[in-house]
């Protein structure tokens, strides 16, 4: 029985440690994307209308 508390106290810590370097890693910057935004609009993305492939848009035009 003495095990199981020593392995819960062991994983607690472990699961802490991981949390505070996710943490750290987060205000330090990591994850901060500097290379998408400078190349954004070279994207071909389509905010609205309709897509390509419907047919009723390709009978209207």
């Amino acid at each position: 029985m003495y095990i199981i508390f020593i392995l819960i106290s062991i994983s607690v810590l472990v699961a802490a440690a991981f949390l505070a370097a996710f943490l750290w890693a987060v205000r330090s910057g990591q994850y901060d994307d500097d290379y998408t935004p400078a190349v954004r609009m070279l994207f071909e993305n389509e905010v609205g209308g309709a897509p390509k492939n419907d047919k009723i848009a390709q009978k209207q035009q």
